[in-house]
């Protein structure tokens, strides 16, 4: 795996932006919205006791997890060294540095998952980061992300090329036919008791 960005996407996301991000989102009430979410997910699998997120930020998504999942061995990989620094902190998951466009691992993990993330990747690594979530999955894999049914790119706070919806799971699911789909939901900006962003996620998994 690259320690480095290799895109200039991942490059945004490592620097002084990424930092940015980080102070905009953390709190419990994210974190309550995102226990419901998987809470939700979960509830479509069986038998989940190692999870892989591919984009962790501060682990607001892991720390949901570890409420729903107390005995579960988390891991994750994340780009940005200060908000990987303060999973580290936390010490409920594992976290490498780098980049999940070219992340391999010794291991599987029964579900692997992004939320948020896929959306600013570079769209001509799309398939880089759907072969990361695919070969280190034992079982599911999960996307929760921005949906649109054809590719689109978006200005993202004053940035070009920040910003990418498309059908990801579609397009997983085209070129992984062992995958099958299991579940999808979608999340509500609006919702009165969990609000999260406008994404829509899908439950996948392997056959045979």
């Amino acid at each position: 795996m690259s320690t480095q960005p290799q895109t200039e996407q991942e490059a945004l996301w490592a620097g002084e932006f990424g930092a940015e991000y980080i102070q905009r989102n953390r709190g419990t009430s994210l974190i309550a919205s995102n226990t419901e979410l998987f809470r939700k997910v979960l509830a479509r699998t069986e038998g989940v006791s190692s999870v892989l997120e591919l984009g962790c930020n501060i682990g607001n998504n892991l720390r949901a997890l570890r409420d729903l999942l107390p005995d579960a061995d988390l891991h994750a990989v994340e780009i940005n060294e200060q908000a990987a620094e303060e999973v580290r902190r936390w010490g409920g998951a594992s976290v490498e540095v780098g980049s999940l466009l070219d992340f391999h691992s010794d291991r599987t993990f029964d579900l692997t998952f992004t939320k948020g993330v896929l959306i600013h990747i570079n769209p001509d690594r799309v398939a880089d980061a759907y072969a990361s979530l695919v070969r280190s999955s034992r079982r599911y894999v999960m996307v929760c992300e921005y949906y649109n049914p054809s590719p689109v790119e978006v200005t993202y706070r004053g940035h070009e090329h920040a910003l990418f919806k498309r059908d990801f799971a579609g397009e997983i699911l085209d070129a992984y036919p062992e995958l099958r789909l299991v579940d999808y939901g979608f999340t509500y900006h609006r919702d009165p008791q969990f609000p999260l962003d406008d994404s829509t996620w899908f439950l996948m998994e392997k056959q045979g």
